[in-house]
């Protein structure tokens, strides 16, 4: 795969799935926009990018918020004259059982999780009509396709990027643009990490291939998306997980 001259842009790149996206583009060759909330992740990743040669630029932004990001998508077009892919990885969890659920926490979740993900397909939906060329490629979960207990938010969150995905890929297929979606099993992020053994092992159950994913089976994934090696192919929901949803 061959991503040299491209610039693309990840949102919650600077940790997590989110980090190993970043890289793993960089390693093809891409020139990376790091958009996180934390600033001191989003600069490790920025040293490795660098590291591996290519050039990089974190935004501290909040995904949720419209016009931040607007303005941040314009910094992005001002540093690197161009936008090729944006893979929209941003997302938080406030877990909770429906009865128990606040309204702050579905509110927080829908807002990052999904608004954040039209945000930034809106703001950069111009400039790859406008190109005639893009790739999007959006995060989405399997709990998004077959729902989880104490996840209601984060499950219709994930739901909708799944409806988000299918009608800009409708939306912009005229205009040479691919969207795309990828759908994560259980992933080995740190936090899953620091889990409690017995939650650890009673997860790797659902799973067929006995183990958990790993942020670089998302971001193989991510970067043959952003490649043309995957020019026919837009509007898809591709599970990686495992066998977990089976």
């Amino acid at each position: 795969m061959n991503l040299i001259g491209k610039t693309a842009i990840v949102t919650g790149g600077g940790q997590g799935i989110g980090a190993a996206i970043s890289l793993k583009l960089a390693e093809y060759g891409a020139d990376i926009a790091i958009i996180d909330i934390k600033k001191e992740v989003a600069s490790v990743v920025e040293k490795q990018i660098n590291a591996l040669g290519r050039k990089s630029f974190v935004v501290i932004a909040d995904t949720s918020d419209f016009k931040a990001v607007h303005e941040a998508v314009n910094s992005i077009l001002k540093h690197f004259s161009k936008i090729d892919i944006l893979v929209n990885n941003a997302g938080i969890n406030r877990d909770g059982v429906i009865w128990k659920m606040t309204e702050d926490q579905w509110d927080s979740v829908i807002s990052v999780n999904l608004k954040g993900y039209f945000n930034f397909i809106q703001a950069v939906s111009s400039i790859f009509r406008e190109q005639k060329t893009g790739k999007i490629v959006n995060i989405t979960s399997i709990n998004g396709l077959r729902g989880k207990f104490g996840q209601a938010n984060y499950a219709a969150a994930k739901a909708g990027i799944v409806g988000l995905t299918k009608t800009v890929a409708k939306e912009l297929g005229k205009y040479n643009v691919n969207v795309n979606a990828v759908a994560p099993g259980l992933i080995e992020t740190e936090m899953m990490r620091n889990a409690d053994e017995v939650v650890r092992e009673k997860a790797k159950e659902e799973i067929v291939l006995g183990r958990f994913g790993q942020p670089d089976d998302i971001a193989n994934l991510v970067a043959f998306l952003s490649s043309d090696l995957s020019k026919h192919i837009t509007g898809e929901i591709i599970k990686v997980d495992g066998g977990q949803y089976i």
